[in-house]
């Protein structure tokens, strides 16, 4: 496996990084959006890539499918199987799994790799919202050494004779005093995973705070010997954010999450600055009118016009947010109830050439850092090979 390494020095562009290897996979620049449930669905990473496309002349980054449960899968819930979908245009599938049991993981690898529906599988054990980790899943499951490294062998496992490389995504750890990250790694890639990804927060902090860059350096420094690549996430807004990160990592690439919310565009600039290009223009409050009507458009083609319109509510404040659009209009945004009524709201400002103001300030869920709640006795004996308690049916509400 290759994974590709900053330029030369003597290099015109000595930053430039211009793709990332993961496994049997190559993609032409190192930007990774994040699974987002209820967000990155096929709708949203097809205008992603149109709009890369529009911006740069080129799709270039890696678009990673919503969620998806892993017990669901397996027993071919019929709503987990539709957020399976992949679009005509997208040449690499990429599906993160949510799994807290080695057999169910390996029965939904197996059904992936037998079945042909991906063609990279990702782990996710960062999730920290509390329903998860009381039970044991998600940001939790990193602690219990064994259990974690037991998931990874079973979905390497499953997609045994493929092409399809299997990689995890993990956070710092529980809190500042149960840190997990370099044993994560470290198991991770021993147990055969492509790639591993921080999440440079701890399950504590939630999404408050700043993330750490030294401890996605630290993994970096701790995983050398490994030849995996390593991913930085947490707190890219703006191309330049990309660029920090990865200057003062040394990490392969970035995942991208709530930066891109109500800006598809994002990954344009992602790209292009870490290939040394010139950064494309932020759209006009005009242009971004066009972009909502298509991500509805393609949305209502996935989930029906009905469903489309009431889910569009939730990003139409990330797409007027610093636009001068007033109270009004924004409260409109989030009533309408066709495609004809959206074009109908948004006809005022088709023209408009404002742009927005602060537009790479953070976006997304912040709050507040909180006491991460877990079963009783979770943290008494971290070698033990603990059982999620509830098989993980319903984090995506898909069993």
């Amino acid at each position: 496996m290759t994974v590709s390494t900053p330029a030369s020095p003597a290099d015109p562009q000595p930053h430039a990084q211009r793709s990332l290897t993961i496994g049997s996979l190559t993609v032409n620049s190192p930007v990774v959006l994040a699974p987002m449930a209820g967000v990155t669905n096929v709708a949203f990473r097809t205008l992603c890539r149109e709009q890369e496309q529009a911006r740069t002349g080129t799709v270039s980054g890696l678009y990673v499918c919503e969620m998806i449960t892993a017990r669901a899968l397996a027993e071919r819930n019929e709503k987990t199987l539709h957020m399976t979908t992949f679009g005509m245009s997208e040449d690499i599938r990429s599906m993160q799994l949510y799994t807290v049991d080695p057999e169910y993981t390996f029965k939904a690898a197996r059904m992936i790799a037998e079945e042909g529906i991906a063609d990279h599988l990702d782990l996710n054990f960062g999730c920290a919202v509390p329903k998860i980790t009381r039970r044991g899943g998600g940001a939790a499951i990193p602690f219990k050494r064994k259990l974690f490294g037991s998931i990874i062998a079973a979905a390497v496992k499953g997609v045994e004779g493929t092409d399809i490389p299997v990689t995890a995504k993990f956070r710092i750890g529980i809190d500042d005093e149960h840190k997990t990250h370099l044993d994560a790694g470290r198991i991770a890639a021993e147990e055969g995973a492509s790639a591993v990804t921080l999440h440079a927060r701890t399950a504590a902090q939630r999404y408050s705070g700043d993330a750490d860059l030294g401890e996605i350096r630290a993994l970096v420094e701790h995983l050398r010997g490994y030849d995996i690549p390593v991913l930085g996430n947490g707190d890219i807004f703006a191309a330049s954010d990309a660029r920090t990160m990865m200057d003062a990592t040394g990490c392969d690439g970035v995942v991208v999450g709530r930066g891109c919310l109500g800006r598809p565009w994002l990954f344009a600039s992602l790209g292009a600055e870490l290939r040394g290009e010139p950064l494309p223009p932020e759209p006009t409050l005009g242009e971004v009118t066009d972009v909502i009507y298509r991500h509805a458009e393609l949305l209502a083609e996935h989930m029906g016009e009905e469903h489309a319109c009431r889910d569009m509510r939730k990003h139409m404040g990330w797409y007027m947010r610093g636009f001068p659009v007033g109270g009004k209009m924004r409260a409109e945004l989030t009533k309408i109830s066709s495609l004809a009524d959206l074009r109908e709201r948004l006809a005022p400002y088709a023209d408009s050439p404002e742009l927005a103001d602060d537009a790479d300030a953070p976006r997304g869920r912040q709050g507040s850092p909180a006491k991460v709640t877990l079963p009783d006795g979770w943290l008494d004996d971290p070698q033990d090979n603990a059982r999620v308690l509830d098989g993980g049916g319903d984090m995506n509400n898909g069993g």
